[in-house]
């Protein structure tokens, strides 16, 4: 049985929207206040009320920036985390901070992954190193929020598969800090670079950067609504007064007992031979195309041509993001060319649980098939995490975290 989320986005989305729907769902904003508590952010406080937009009723969610000179009374002459109230925040110093949050592992990987599709889109648009690109502050701590909010929102619902309605954008233009530029957003078109998106009559920005980032990191697939039992609805109110529609994000939780949405068991298969590059670059690469969606990245030693040890670099990846990883083959290695072919796979339905242990809650991924949960395996950086606080080997927690999540192996389901 497979849990579904379905995203409606007839009329958009963005950051505030998302969780608004994530939590009109049933999310817990005590539990989502608590993760957000353990990143080292302040000036800021959320608003989570129930209003109307044309008529449906939903939950409208704010993050309420407080003002420079709020935070400098809050904080003394800087704001948060040494910086002064009025300064902007690159991407590294995201990266950092989110890092040095006591959340968790698999939801500081996530959220900094939402963030560097957001990075990666505006370093190209501007033709900045991604490293270099800032966020203003009062934007950083809205989509921050948003982000980190979002990974949070999605771990608590705990779903198997996320797919959404084909990406719609209105028309006309907006105003950017380079003045004005057509929608969609030069930054939006970037990201959901791979994806089918089309504009609509609504004379009106639609799609944010931040919302586009999301539907890029979590949703497997576009298109119309799976069949499906449906659970639950929620509407993530959004704050514009739109002319064609109400400016609602529909939320659709639901499971399945077939087999949820098959083309997201066809993959892209990419590869190439290399034998002419700096082995330290190889890294590097990886990273870069991990943070880009890849489902996995591997390196194959070969004998090349002329008798020369090589590498072949084999990258899996959605069909919609094949050509997106392309590019950043071709561009960050010294290949001239790829393969790229078409395979199908088989998978276990896959969800992330957390079990109590005597070092503390550790997060372990339950894979199941046919609705039978067959393989239970502790998250290493959890452990490792656990391992730290405690002045224990990781194989110890690792060891304790398997035995204690050993009882969910061979259950019927994973909940």
């Amino acid at each position: 049985m497979s849990r579904i989320l379905y995203l409606d986005i007839f009329s958009g989305i963005s950051g505030d929207m998302f969780l608004g729907a994530l939590l009109d769902l049933g999310v817990s904003q005590r539990a989502l206040r608590r993760e957000l508590s353990k990143v080292h952010l302040h000036g800021y406080s959320l608003r989570a009320r129930r209003a109307t937009q044309r008529g449906i009723c939903g939950l409208k969610f704010d993050v309420v920036v407080h003002s420079p000179r709020t935070l400098q009374h809050a904080h003394g002459k800087h704001g948060t985390h040494g910086h002064p109230a009025h300064a902007q925040r690159s991407f590294a110093e995201i990266q950092r901070l989110i890092r040095s949050s006591t959340l968790d592992a698999s939801i500081q990987k996530r959220s900094i992954s939402i963030f560097q599709r957001i990075a990666e889109a505006e370093a190209k648009i501007h033709g900045v190193p991604v490293g270099k690109v800032h966020f203003h502050e009062v934007g950083a701590v809205d989509s921050i929020v948003d982000i980190v909010g979002a990974t949070v929102a999605m771990r608590e619902l705990s779903v198997d598969k996320v797919f959404a309605r084909e990406v719609e954008d209105g028309t006309g233009f907006i105003e950017i800090a380079h003045g004005r530029f057509p929608v969609p957003a030069p930054a939006v078109l970037e990201i959901l670079r791979g994806v089918r998106v089309r504009q609509c009559d609504e004379p009106s920005e639609l799609v944010t950067p931040t919302g586009a980032a999301i539907l890029a990191e979590f949703v497997a697939g576009y298109g119309p609504m799976p069949a499906m039992e449906i659970e639950k609805i929620g509407y993530g109110l959004g704050t514009r007064e739109l002319k064609t529609r109400p400016n609602v994000l529909r939320a659709v939780l639901g499971h399945s007992s077939l087999p949820a949405f098959q083309p997201s068991n066809v993959v892209s298969v990419i590869e190439t031979n290399i034998d002419d590059m700096n082995p330290q670059l190889f890294g590097d690469v990886m990273d870069k195309v991990f943070a880009a969606g890849a489902l996995d990245v591997f390196y194959t030693p070969i004998q090349m041509k002329k008798n020369r040890p090589g590498t072949m670099l084999t990258v899996l990846s959605p069909p919609g993001l094949a050509d997106r990883l392309i590019d950043l083959l071709l561009e960050h290695t010294t290949t001239f060319g790829v393969r790229v072919t078409e395979a199908t796979r088989q998978v276990l339905d896959r969800r992330t649980r957390r079990v109590k242990t005597r070092f503390g809650v550790i997060d372990v991924k339950v894979g199941s098939r046919k609705g039978r949960v067959v393989s239970v395996t502790p998250e290493y950086e959890s452990c490792r995490k656990a391992a730290e606080r405690h002045r224990v080997p990781v194989k110890v927690v690792y060891a304790e975290a398997q035995r204690v999540a050993g009882a969910i192996a061979g259950t019927k389901h994973a909940d």
